[in-house]
Formats: C-alpha cells, sequence, structure tokens
C-alpha cells in the first residue's frame, strides 16, 4: 500500500473515532501528524511542526478575545440594537444584511477570512439573541463573503486571474465573478428558507424591544444596553481600528485583533479576566490540529499524488468533474486560493487542447474551492463555530460540517453542468 494511501485512510479513521468516541478530532489529528509524518513520511518533527496553522490559531485566539470582551462589557449588544433599529425591527432582513456587508468587503478587497472574522461575531451574537438559527447566520455569512470574492478588484479574483494570465489560458473575469455571485446567491436563497428564514418575516421585534435588552427589567435595566458607557466607546474605537488596519493596510487580523484586546485589557483588566475564560480553546485545538494533518499530506505528496491521477483520467470532461471534487474536499480542509494555484496548472494540459472550455472550469474550480468554505476545518467555518453563542458547539461543529459535506457533495457537479459541459463560455 503506498504511502499517499495510508495518509488518507487514517484521516478516515480519525474522523470515525471522533465521530464514535467523542474525542476531540484535532487531538487525534495531531497523533495522527506524528504518527504518519514520522512512521510513513519518513518526516522530521521541525517538518511537522511547520504545517501548524500559526496564523490561523492567533486569528481564532485573537478575534474571539476581543469579540468576548466585547460582548461582556455591553458593546455587542449595544450593536445589535443598532442593527434592528436600521432595519426598522424586521430581523428576517438581517441575515441578508450580514450576506451583502462580507460580500461588499470581499468585492473591495477584503481577504475572506478578514471579512468573515469581523462580520461573524457580530452577526452570530445577534442570532443568539433573537433566536436565529446559529447554522443559518453562520453560512449566511461565509456565502457572503464568497459571492463578492472573485471581483475583478477582489483578493481572490487577482489571484485566480493572474494565474490564469500567467499559465496562456483564455480568461473571463466577469464570467468568474458572477458565477461565484450567483452560485452562492441561489444557494443563501435555498438555506435562508429550509433554515427558517421566512418564519421571521412574521415575528418582527416590537419596537419597545429596540431599546430593551430582553422581556423584562426596570426601566433602567432598558437603557442600559443603548448607553454608550467609557468601555463601549473604546470598544466601538477599536473595532474601527481592527476594520481599518484589516481592509486598509492589510495588516494581520489576528494580531490586529489581539492587539486591540490586549489594550482594552489594559484600561479594565476585570472584564478581561472575564473574556479570557470564553476563548473557545477546544475549536482551537479541532481546527489546528486537522489543518496540521492536512499539511503533512501536502508535504508528502498525497495531495499532488491525487491530483496526478485524475489528470491520468482519459476523458476530458470526467477530469473536470474530478478536479472540481478535488479542489472542493482539499479545500474544505486547507487554503481554497492554494489548491486553485495547484490545480489550475494541472489542468493546462487538456485545457489547451480546446476540449473542455477553460473559461467554464476555472469558474467551476473556483465556486467548487471556495462554496465549501462553510466547513468547520476551513478558516471561515472555524470563525463562525467560534463565534457562536448559546449554543451547543459539539452539535453546531456536526451542523457545519454536514453542510460542508452536503457543499463538498453537490456543488462540483453542479457547476460542471452549468459551466463546463456547455462549453459556451
Amino acid at each position: 500500500m503506498s504511502a499517499e494511501l495510508i495518509s488518507i485512510l487514517v484521516l478516515v479513521v480519525v474522523f470515525v473515532i471522533a465521530t464514535t468516541r467523542s474525542i476531540n478530532m484535532g487531538a487525534l489529528a495531531f497523533a495522527a501528524a506524528f504518527g504518519v509524518g514520522t512512521l510513513v513520511a519518513d518526516m522530521k518533527t521541525d517538518d511537522i511542526f511547520k504545517g501548524f496553522p500559526g496564523s490561523l490559531f492567533v486569528v481564532l485566539v485573537g478575534v474571539t478575545f476581543l469579540f468576548a470582551i466585547a460582548r461582556a462589557n455591553g458593546t455587542t449588544d449595544w450593536l445589535v440594537h443598532l442593527a434592528i433599529r436600521l432595519v426598522g425591527g424586521r430581523i428576517a432582513l438581517m441575515p441578508w444584511v450580514m450576506f451583502a456587508i462580507t460580500g461588499v468587503l470581499t468585492a473591495i478587497g477584503a481577504v475572506s477570512p478578514a471579512a468573515v472574522a469581523i462580520v461573524a461575531p457580530i452577526a452570530m451574537g445577534f442570532a443568539a439573541k433573537y433566536k436565529i438559527s446559529p447554522l443559518l447566520m453562520g453560512v449566511m455569512v461565509v456565502h457572503g463573503a464568497q459571492a463578492g470574492g472573485f471581483s475583478p478588484i477582489s483578493i481572490y479574483g487577482t489571484i485566480v486571474n493572474g494565474i490564469v494570465a500567467k499559465e496562456g489560458l483564455p480568461g473571463n473575469e466577469i464570467v468568474l465573478f458572477l458565477a461565484s455571485l450567483v452560485v452562492n446567491l441561489l444557494i443563501s436563497s435555498v438555506v435562508f428558507v429550509v433554515c427558517g428564514g421566512m418564519k421571521l418575516a412574521r415575528h418582527p421585534v416590537a419596537a419597545p424591544a429596540l431599546v430593551h435588552a430582553g422581556g423584562g427589567g426596570t426601566a433602567d435595566d432598558a437603557e442600559d444596553p443603548i448607553t454608550l458607557t467609557a468601555p463601549r466607546i473604546a470598544t466601538l474605537v477599536g473595532l474601527a481600528a481592527l476594520v481599518v488596519a484589516a481592509l486598509v493596510f492589510d495588516l494581520d487580523v489576528g494580531l490586529a485583533a489581539i492587539t486591540v484586546a490586549v489594550l482594552l485589557s489594559v484600561v479594565w483588566p476585570e472584564t478581561s479576566k472575564q473574556a479570557i475564560t470564553q476563548i473557545t480553546w477546544p475549536t482551537v485545538l479541532l481546527i489546528c490540529g486537522i489543518l496540521t494533518y492536512v499539511a503533512v499530506l501536502q508535504t508528502m505528496g498525497t495531495i499532488k499524488w491525487a491530483g496526478d491521477s485524475v489528470a491520468g483520467v482519459g476523458a476530458p470532461l470526467l477530469a473536470a468533474l474530478l478536479i472540481c471534487y478535488i479542489g472542493a474536499i482539499v479545500s474544505a480542509f486547507a487554503s481554497s486560493v492554494g489548491i486553485m494555484g495547484a490545480l489550475i496548472p494541472l489542468a493546462v494540459p487538456f485545457l489547451l487542447q480546446g476540449e473542455v472550455s477553460a473559461v467554464g472550469l476555472i469558474a467551476a474550480l473556483a465556486v467548487s474551492a471556495t462554496v465549501v468554505d462553510v466547513s468547520p476545518f476551513s478558516t471561515n467555518g472555524a470563525l463562525v463555530l467560534a463565534g457562536a453563542q448559546d449554543v451547543d458547539r459539539d452539535k453546531f461543529f456536526k451542523q457545519l460540517m454536514v453542510y460542508g459535506g452536503i457543499m463538498v457533495a453537490a456543488a462540483p457537479p453542479l457547476v460542471w453542468l452549468a459551466l463546463v459541459v456547455p462549453g459556451i463560455w
């Protein structure tokens, strides 16, 4: 049995054990990375540690720490009340507002995880307060980010269009952008209906609730959530600074978030003590463990081995479908842009033969590799999971995993049928 096949089977075993024995999958994945890396791939320990997603670790810790402080001092309550006022109490509009905000942010140049890191904690807090399905709200945020993710001036769009130009392939920036926009919009519409979004329209928030924290309490209690205290003002300034740092100056969102959190902690240490315990450490362990194992797979050549196997398929249309599937599966655990950067060049030989539309396949691959980013193992899905409030985290993790699995299974053939098979692009 080849080393590549062994590494895939071990990953399957990790999923099975974690599911049946209720063991943190990240811990299992770290053990698997150590075992497969040293015994099968003959990797040194330092090489295994190189796969640890340090940047994502800081993003998860920094963002959850900052927004835990915002929750503790009432800033998120203030933002939720403001949002309710802006939509006139029509809470059914809020998932779409979050979809639009993240879409605009990525369309104008924000990295998808940065946009989700900024919007998701607020969106998930809103979902908890008004009993909106956390899956609905989280999915809307992530799909919104991907809807705008391939505009001609976006990060994803610029990278993919650059790869296409470098490989000498025909490209169409508008088709790429519209394909992602339309697919994510359609998926979000279906999820909105299935997850109870239409029911929200029949239960608008009454006007008094726009200024009250909850159903009861005194007048003073009701007024408190909309009062801008010094800690809340400082937190709002910090959140604005985070947005500017990430979107304007392209600074790391994790380091920027943890810096803002530390500055707030220095002034109000008691709030910080409450917030530090709310960092979702099990989620951090889960995500970092899985991604470390995936990095071992990449280092030992398992991903390339799978891609080369697909490239050897004689039928171009079938090969195109398999490439979309590989993009979806791997991207659910790793970098979407990274996998596109690897698979587009892999497809060059038969794309140049003209038997498959290069524009259609590239658009299909781009969509397949990004609609799965709601998976809890991707950066975006991990941020949604980390930002969820008042939920059974294990149950929500499984919901995201099932939803991500549905996207992995369904998205590639659908976009393949729409964008590759017709061959008109």
